[in-house]
């Protein structure tokens, strides 16, 4: 009996699977779905700013900052006098506080006690600014907009840009977002997307916004390469031209000055530049190159004293080394290395550190023997390998800084080692897996001795003080 009513059911649903459709529930992906290309749909309006929430107030005597990407100095390294510790207390260092994340690699910035970190709120489906304390992590006030948004490697990934006065915002889509540093309060907004018809990178956008002499500045691409806003009211200053259609990278623009004139240097995907940074030519292009020219560039340009500017990027891309040279009003570049992954620094996601005129840097998955080690290069020739970490001292894609004449490196699975940094070999002290999550790639942030660190969706303040502990 039981037999012969199997037999019934397996044949009726034989019946059904070979009478219905399989393609009916989907539909036909066009051409400008994603809106690229020349049939991209329009977009959708996106009230930047419009969602606020007021949680509490901050008080705090806290004087220290991380106030953007790569700190201070754009270098990644703190100047704080506060001594830290070189190993770790038996449980692991002190948690201040944990705070749950949209998934991303969002990283923070820091100001007098407050923390800024720009989160994708998964339930609202919302790009959101949070500002929560440095010591406790109490969340003091949110301010974003609603955008719907698909699971991409994660959705956030930029550090917010702050002053005593702004915090500058960019998002996944490249809306940006200024606001009042300490209460929040809502200045303006920009769709760089839809205003400069900007193709978003692959991975939505990386490039972290920055704030220069009372100015946003952004990378667009689209029908400007660059443009400065002002900072208070969003007003355009000026705008770069983009005759070759460049496209915005995940790379930063990085300030530098070089035969007495200051500019942006900027890996885009199409090639590398420097814009002019004030003066009656702000905005001009100063110098450019077609000579690495990578769809995916991660890592920001390097930017040496006497010139050189190391550029990198994975996925087999490798690395080249510019010379600018001036003469009279004229920049000149050249092209002094190109090498391969395997020939010398490269790294995927992270941009290397200078370390007494020395580079160092992680190596991509695709370094062959070196792969996902960390090694310092010689200052005259970045295919030159001083030291490296060994191979049982991989870290993957995960950042790093140095603070207090220490190195402070993170892995993917959020193990936090400490080393001393040094141009003849690497000496490490102590090492903690601070958290059981995944990709922890979202760059550190340190003020008044306390890190600030994250997997994919979690954050936490770690308390590193020597003598605090």
């Amino acid at each position: 009996m039981v037999t012969g009513v199997l037999v019934l059911a397996g044949i009726v649903s034989l019946g059904w699977w070979l009478a219905t459709d399989p393609v009916a529930g989907l539909t036909t992906s066009e051409p400008g779905a994603d809106n690229r290309g020349e049939n991209a749909v329009p977009l959708a309006d996106i009230d930047i700013g419009a969602y606020t929430e007021t949680l509490g107030s901050l008080e705090s005597r806290l004087e220290g900052t991380w106030p953007r990407f790569r700190g201070e100095n754009f270098d990644n390294i703190s100047r704080s006098e506060i001594p830290l510790i070189e190993s770790f207390p038996a449980g692991g260092p002190k948690v201040m506080w944990s705070l749950e994340m949209g998934e991303g690699y969002a990283g923070a910035a820091i100001y007098r006690g407050a923390v800024y970190v720009l989160d994708y709120d998964e339930g609202m489906r919302a790009d959101v600014l949070r500002c929560v304390s440095l010591t406790d992590g109490t969340e003091i006030w949110r301010r974003g907009y609603r955008i719907s948004l698909k699971r991409n490697h994660g959705m956030s990934r930029t550090v917010p840009a702050v002053t005593e006065d702004y915090v500058l915002t960019i998002g996944p889509r490249a809306h940006v977002m200024c606001v009042r540093r300490e209460t929040g309060e809502f200045l303006w907004g920009l769709d760089v997307e839809k205003e400069y018809e900007t193709e978003i990178p692959m991975w939505y956008t990386g490039q972290c916004p920055l704030i220069d002499e009372g100015m946003a500045i952004i990378a667009t691409g689209g029908k400007a390469l660059v443009v400065a806003l002002d900072l208070e009211t969003g007003g355009v200053v000026w705008e770069t031209p983009n005759e070759k259609d460049w496209k915005m990278s995940h790379s930063s623009l990085m300030p530098f000055e070089f035969g007495g004139v200051k500019m942006y240097v900027y890996s885009a995907f199409g090639g590398a530049c420097g814009i002019a940074a004030g003066g009656d030519h702000a905005g001009e292009v100063l110098w450019e190159t077609t000579a690495w020219n990578h769809q995916v560039v991660a890592p920001s340009p390097v930017c040496l004293p006497d010139g050189k500017i190391f550029l990198t990027a994975g996925y087999g891309a490798g690395s080249m080394v510019l010379q600018l040279s001036k003469r009279g009003d004229r920049f000149d570049v050249e092209v002094l290395q190109e090498y391969e992954p395997r020939e010398g620094l490269a790294c995927e996601q992270q941009t290397p550190l200078v370390f007494q005129g020395h580079l160092l840097g992680i190596m991509p998955k695709d370094a062959g023997p070196l792969r996902n080690e960390l090694v310092c290069v010689h200052p005259d020739d970045f295919t030159k390998v001083v030291w490296s970490s060994g191979q049982t001292r991989r870290f993957g894609l995960g950042p790093y800084m140095i603070a207090d004449n220490k190195l402070f490196i993170v892995d993917d699975d959020a193990t936090l080692t400490i080393a001393r940094p040094g141009t003849r070999r690497y000496v490490e002290l102590d090492s903690y897996r601070v958290l059981e999550g995944q990709d922890s790639w979202g760059p550190l942030a340190i003020a008044d001795g306390y890190l600030v660190m994250r997997d994919s969706k979690t954050m936490v303040c770690l308390d590193l003080a020597a003598e605090r502990q």
